[in-house]
């Protein structure tokens, strides 16, 4: 029936004007943000992925991020009890994890070389190691921005937070455990926080 998706449409926004949401506008772009985008699949995401500025149902102090895995939900916590909340797709069943990191390392398009134990799963990707990996753009799985993860005793993790080139996946388990946002999302979240950012995994 034609009207049914105004109507859903109609209904969500009801019930997010009733959580105290609030749109946050995209961040600014470069040029080369534009380009690589536009060349990346669109996507029509789910209105319960999309960012938005909400109350703060987390806990934790200003300028931490956490994601909600079972939600898959990230937050950024902004004082007086608000955070920006971003849809994100986790690690599948197999490769998920939960703990606490901290931001140690910041890349705009970033280079990306799979991991042994990644090419060991996936033979295909041997020359994509072998060549050195992929250099920044809209092939590369790490998208837009990454946020590198280290653990309390300065090892990385080998955790990214970090864009996509498959958007569709936002809302599922679909990563080997990292977090993966839309790209307009993690250019937001890269420029709102700093190095030695607070990061929790529930």
């Amino acid at each position: 029936m034609k009207f049914m998706p105004a109507l859903a449409l109609l209904m969500a926004s009801t019930l997010l004007a009733g959580c105290n949401f609030k749109g946050v506008p995209d961040p600014s772009l470069t040029t080369r943000d534009r380009d690589f985008i536009a060349m990346v699949p669109d996507f029509e995401m789910d209105i319960n992925y999309q960012r938005y500025e909400v109350d703060d149902t987390t806990g934790e102090a200003p300028g931490t991020i956490v994601v909600d895995t079972q939600m898959k939900h990230l937050y950024l916590v902004l004082p007086d009890k608000r955070a920006v909340r971003y849809g994100v797709a986790t690690g599948a069943e197999a490769y998920g994890w939960t703990g606490t990191a901290t931001i140690r390392r910041k890349a705009e398009w970033p280079h990306w070389t799979p991991p042994a134990d990644m090419v060991q799963r996936w033979p295909h990707l041997k020359p994509t190691a072998a060549a050195g990996g992929l250099n920044g753009g809209p092939d590369n799985p790490l998208g837009a921005r990454a946020l590198y993860l280290y653990d309390a005793s300065g090892r990385d993790t080998l955790y990214r937070i970090h864009g996509t080139n498959e958007p569709e996946t936002i809302g599922h388990e679909a990563s080997s455990g990292c977090i993966r946002m839309r790209n307009i999302d993690v250019i937001d979240l890269y420029a709102r926080v700093q190095l030695n950012t607070k990061v929790i995994v529930r």
